[in-house]
């Protein structure tokens, strides 16, 4: 049987989600425990997408394959079994074509950032950027990046894609206090996009470009164009999306 796994982790202290030789990592943390559980039994999950070291995320998804499951009970142990800075919010059975990446149809990041006095306490989980910022000017540029686009200029260089076009569906910011958050909805993002998207906004902002520039540096297709990346302790993955019948 195929279940749908929803859970949230902080990610100061892994390196990133996807396994990796001799570092700590969500997937092998929450895989070692699923095998435990079924007996010794290899379990392999599959998430929705892979989040880099030090991002934090709300709701991710995986899906897995486990025999003879309670539900409920089988929640209870992972919560038991698994590290503090994990933790498994929901577990449904779903149908046996359901994949948790490839039937993902919206994906949700925010990233936050404190423009206010620096806060130690918050120092792990919001970019302290600890200056005040135009908002206005970066919500203009932020409609620039809506719709379909080639975002080649906001993504990882050295990393090789069949494709970098992906659409993006809204951008909103929210300001409480001294904390700004921006929220991006889209179909997909690439590696460091939403940083990158993040870090242009930022100079924009900072009064360093202008709005208009975000559609000169899509149409350059070139990393070195669009400015530096936001740190990664802001960033969190919100929430994936599917439609009902694939589930």
């Amino acid at each position: 049987m195929r279940y749908l796994m929803t859970f949230a982790y902080k990610g100061t202290f892994f390196s990133g989600y996807q396994k990796q030789k001799n570092k700590r990592t969500v997937e092998e943390e929450i895989e070692k425990v699923l095998t435990r559980i079924n007996h010794n039994r290899s379990v392999k999950i599959y998430a929705s997408g892979r989040t880099d070291a030090k991002v934090h995320a709300i709701h991710q998804k995986a899906h897995f394959d486990f025999e003879l499951c309670d539900v409920e009970n089988l929640t209870y142990k992972l919560n038991k079994m698994l590290p503090k800075d994990i933790y498994v919010q929901n577990i449904e059975k779903v149908d046996e074509s359901f994949h948790a990446r490839y039937t993902a149809k919206r994906k949700t990041y925010v990233y936050k950032m404190n423009c206010g006095e620096y806060n130690p306490i918050e120092a792990d989980t919001i970019y302290q950027y600890n200056r005040p910022l135009h908002v206005e000017n970066m919500e203009e540029a932020s409609r620039y990046f809506i719709g379909e686009h080639d975002f080649a200029s906001f993504t990882k260089a050295s990393r090789q894609y069949e494709s970098t076009v992906r659409e993006i569906y809204e951008i909103k910011m929210y300001k409480k206090d001294s904390i700004l958050e921006i929220e991006f909805t889209g179909n997909g993002f690439l590696q460091y996009m939403v940083r990158n998207m993040v870090g242009f906004l930022i100079e924009v902002g900072e009064g360093k470009r202008k709005p208009i520039e975000v559609e000169e540096v899509l149409q350059k297709k070139d990393r070195r164009y669009a400015g530096f990346t936001a740190e990664p302790v802001g960033l969190y993955l919100k929430d994936i999306e599917y439609q009902e019948d694939t589930k």
